[in-house]
């Protein structure tokens, strides 16, 4: 049976994978009520586990490393709760292994080595390079959706990422390229990136000694 995450939990967690967000989009990760959602930020922010900053016309919250410890302290109970911790850990370990093949599928997907220069950028004017790439995010995209499957029968939270990726994916064959690689749209990059932060969150894992994205 899945388990469904509380909203204070949630609302922690989605500053964990975010990043750095406002209140706004905290709430739309995990469809969370946007007024209550604040509520939950503001106590956690009461309990020194996260901050709201502003700069250069932006501002949103981020957590302190006290929240860090309080969140992952949060997500190994749950997990705990669920009896199937080693289910999750399996589907970590499946996941590396797409990990590393979307890590170099984003750096091909900015860099095309040209005569001379291997750091040249990809001005995506070669067709059959930039198709080369979309070809391994797409076999990426059908070996996703049943992971996927599998941690969201355990933890309702990691429902969507198969959806979000496929959908990311799509409009970069209809030539947005930046929906593979950009940080501030719901690229194929930030999907992935916010799957790894969660599952290493869930875990426990430093992520320093699990592959980036």
């Amino acid at each position: 049976m899945t388990q469904a995450s509380p909203a204070e939990l949630l609302a922690i967690h989605a500053v964990r994978v975010l990043g750095f967000a406002d209140t706004a989009a905290v709430a739309r990760r995990f469809e969370l009520d946007h007024a209550q959602t604040g509520e939950h930020l503001l106590d956690a922010e009461a309990n020194g586990w996260v901050t709201h900053t502003a700069f250069a016309g932006t501002a949103g919250w981020s957590l302190t490393d006290r929240g860090r410890r309080e969140s992952e302290r949060q997500l190994a109970a749950e997990l705990a709760r669920t009896g199937r911790a080693e289910q999750v850990r399996d589907a970590h370990d499946a996941f590396l292994p797409l990990n590393g093949r979307v890590l170099q599928a984003c750096t091909d997907w900015q860099l095309r080595p040209a005569p001379g220069n291997r750091l040249s950028p990809n001005d995506h004017t070669d067709p059959a390079w930039d198709d080369d790439v979309l070809a391994v995010l797409e076999a990426v995209n059908e070996d996703l959706a049943p992971l996927v499957e599998r941690l969201a029968l355990i933890l309702t939270r990691f429902g969507g990422y198969d959806s979000r990726f496929s959908a990311a994916l799509t409009r970069a064959r209809s030539g947005e390229t930046g929906w593979v690689d950009r940080t501030d749209v719901d690229s194929c990059h930030r999907v992935w990136f916010e799957l790894h932060e969660d599952l290493v969150a869930t875990l426990g894992i430093d992520r320093r000694a699990s592959p980036e994205t």
